[in-house]
């Protein structure tokens, strides 16, 4: 069985973060959010890999290697455009062979993995199986309805009026019966080949196409809102560890996990919380559900439920929360309340001000 990763999107609702970096390396407790897809692959068994890339392929490649880091072997496959799902299916149609293989979103985390439900599928071997779970707002997602006996009946890419609160996991198992399907498909609206196309078309010509509702935690991290979130969760199974320094006017609360090199000094953190390496916190507050990459600088801040990318630097800033802050970013405290506020903003970005 191979899987079929992809890792070609833009990442739009992430700008102006994906801006200079690929959404799929955006980091989760301090691991981008590719690796934790990749490594649930391989821990269900599935070492022969291929990666749908895009725009971003060098960032890609340069984070995955050939794959040995994670026990895998890794096949990278050129996507010109992200014209849909179904699309990537197709461009991997020679390598796919006629092996069977699941198909993982890079940017959605499955929490617990999914090796009970790969083993299901070599055991039954349905022609598909899918994977769903109930959404607040199923009009987001891809929506399946499902009959009383359980079984398939419809689904719908990100309907207006859905039938079921059942949305999609980014998560899918298919039999080569699949390529049939997805030669069968037609652009939709978007102009994309839809994943749920194939998939129905499969149901409307009598194929075993299985559903498995899922109860642990799946996150589609499309936004910083979602990022934040997924990163609360993961966070929640942080072992502490303290690898760096700690002096003795500083303290730690909860699940703490402080990287080699980094240096914590007259500060407090509680956790669950990560400090990345050659990290230095400063007489400073962090607080739960936080991620602080490597190489940052914290000092005279108080910082909680937020994620800091690599290398950036948070002085005298008062209190930051709920805060996705990228790469290289210098946040620092005015020396008084200013009469105006000075802004330089990446395309696409949100901010709040207080009046």
């Amino acid at each position: 069985m191979k899987a079929l990763v992809l890792a070609g999107g833009t990442g739009t609702r992430l700008r102006p973060i994906t801006h200079t970096a690929a959404k799929q390396l955006v980091p989760v407790a301090n691991k981008p959010v590719l690796f934790y897809g990749i490594e649930s692959i391989v821990a269900a068994g599935i070492t022969e890999i291929g990666v749908v890339v895009g725009g971003t392929a060098d960032e890609i490649r340069a984070a995955l290697g050939d794959g040995s880091a994670f026990g895998a072997r890794i096949t990278y496959l050129p996507q010109e455009a992200p014209l849909g799902l179904a699309h990537a299916v197709l461009i991997a149609r020679d390598w796919l062979g006629d092996d069977d293989f699941v198909m993982y979103l890079g940017d959605n985390i499955v929490v617990g993995g999914i090796t009970d439900v790969v083993e299901e599928f070599r055991r039954e071997r349905p022609d598909a199986g899918i994977l769903l779970t109930k959404v607040a707002d199923p009009s987001m997602f891809g929506v399946a309805e499902l009959g009383p006996d359980g079984a398939v009946v419809r689904l719908e890419e990100k309907p207006p009026a859905p039938r079921s609160d059942l949305a999609l996991v980014g998560v899918y198992l298919f039999t080569p019966a699949v390529h049939e399907a997805v030669a069968a498909c037609v652009p939709s609206a978007r102009g994309e080949l839809e994943i749920t196309d194939a998939v129905q078309w499969l149901v409307d010509s009598g194929r075993d196409v299985r559903a498995t509702t899922i109860t642990g935690y799946w996150k589609d991290t499309g936004n910083a809102d979602d990022m934040l979130e997924v990163n609360r969760t993961v966070l929640e199974t942080v072992e502490p560890a303290v690898q760096g320094w700690v002096d003795g006017a500083s303290e730690l609360v909860g699940r703490v996990r402080i990287a080699p090199g980094a240096r914590i000094i007259r500060s407090r953190i509680v956790g669950p919380t990560v400090i990345g390496a050659d990290t230095v916190v400063t007489d400073s507050h962090i607080g739960a559900f936080t991620s602080i990459a490597d190489g940052c600088r914290i000092s005279g801040s108080e910082v909680e439920f937020s994620i800091v990318l690599q290398g950036s630097r948070i002085e005298d800033a008062g209190r930051v929360e709920g805060s996705l802050i990228g790469r290289s970013v210098h946040v620092s405290g005015a020396v008084r309340a200013p009469r105006a506020h000075r802004l330089v903003l990446g395309d696409h970005s949100r901010i709040r001000i207080a009046s």
